[in-house]
């Protein structure tokens, strides 16, 4: 009889405003972080947020026309510290297209691509560069030893790319979150395919080139994935009666402009619709696929409600224990800027924190364990293992 695998969970909140450049930061980013800071306190957990720096650069780069823009960037500033000296991780989040966004009559206007996939390796290690030193300078009077140790890339680019995990390396990356297996998008944004990584769950060492595959050695950064699961098809079902049911009462209400702490849900909510396909394809996609496999789904604890929580947390035990590992680190996604309702997150950790399998890490905790602590896969033990499954 083995011991008990004892998970590593990451609380991983991605810390930003919307990808288009709307929202009130006060009520998107400063207010929930707060809120969440203070239920994490209040369990003895310490979380993680990767802030998102490329906004806050472009915040500091228009400070000295706007007075405004430079308070807000002042108080981003004081809410980072402030988490970080209460013993939370702040690491590095980079979205590219506020490259060279402009501020007109009181909104911005992103008009770079959303990957950072299609800029040219200089200006990509520019971006990182510029936003780990910020960080680093934000926060090195506090703790002399930080360092950006992890890095999630905005909208999950990382693969495949020529130079990306070549310049996180240069940069002292440790490891990379940016891997969601399972997630495809088609969007006019975002294109990127990660149906077939060849490692979902464990860390591996990444081909260098495309970390969605598993090199055959040791690599100098490993990779390890944001969680993802398969929702129950009662969740499903649920979930699906509630769309109707919100749709009948809109029918009898009338329709509304629902405005989201400052965006327009209905305007956001078009810059991630899926461009791929007939509505035969989306209804197959949306209304059969799930009910024949489950509902592939991100981990992001935001749009999750308790009981697909709990369906998560399930998922990720027996896969820990399938692995026949001791420990098994786990990175769970948050975005507070789309908290609805606290009371299901808050629930899920007060339970998740009396489990005696279960043990709270910071991304730097987890940087510094990776090597000593973890098993690093490789193409050889992926293997390996399929040898001993079958």
């Amino acid at each position: 009889m083995s011991s008990m695998t004892t998970v590593h969970l990451a609380l991983v909140d991605d810390w930003e405003l919307s990808g288009n450049g709307s929202g009130d930061i006060r009520r998107l980013q400063l207010e929930p972080m707060r809120r969440l800071v203070s239920i994490y306190n209040r369990l003895g957990i310490h979380g993680s947020f990767n802030a998102e720096v490329m906004q806050q650069l472009t915040f500091r780069q228009y400070q000295d026309q706007h007075q405004h823009l430079r308070e807000l960037a002042d108080e981003w500033d004081a809410t980072v510290r402030e988490t970080f000296r209460q013993g939370h991780d702040i690491q590095l989040h980079v979205h590219p297209q506020w490259q060279n966004a402009d501020y007109q009559d009181g909104r911005w206007k992103l008009t770079s691509d959303w990957s950072i996939l299609n800029y040219s390796r200089e200006e990509a290690r520019q971006m990182l560069q510029r936003g780990k030193e910020y960080l680093e300078n934000l926060l090195k009077d506090i703790d002399p030893n930080y360092r950006c140790v992890s890095f999630r890339s905005g909208a999950w680019c990382i693969a495949p790319s020529p130079h990306m995990l070549d310049l996180l390396v240069q940069l002292g990356i440790v490891f990379d979150m940016s891997i969601v297996a399972g997630v495809k998008y088609d969007t006019r944004n975002i294109k990127l395919d990660y149906t077939n990584c060849e490692e979902d769950f464990l860390p591996y060492y990444p081909v260098m080139t495309d970390a969605r595959r598993v090199s055959d050695k040791a690599e100098p950064i490993v990779c390890v994935p944001t969680n993802c699961f398969y929702a129950s098809r009662k969740q499903v079902l649920q979930h699906h009666l509630d769309k109707v049911v919100t749709k009948i009462k809109s029918k009898i209400t009338g329709p509304t402009t629902v405005i989201d702490n400052g965006r327009s849900v209905a305007a956001y909510g078009e810059e991630w619709a899926q461009m791929d396909g007939s509505l035969t394809k989306r209804i197959y996609r949306k209304g059969i696929v799930p009910y024949l496999s489950g509902k592939h789904t991100i981990s992001d604890l935001a749009q999750l409600d308790y009981p697909l929580m709990m369906e998560m947390l399930d998922s990720i035990r027996k896969r820990s224990r399938a692995s026949g590992l001791t420990d098994v680190p786990v990175v769970l996604e948050n975005h507070t800027k789309d908290i609805h309702n606290f009371s299901d997150l808050e629930k899920f950790l007060e339970q998740a924190v009396e489990s005696p399998d279960i043990r709270f890490v910071t991304l730097t905790e987890l940087a510094s364990d990776l090597k000593q602590k973890f098993k690093i896969k490789t193409k050889s033990l992926i293997g390996h293992a399929a040898a001993n499954h079958r």
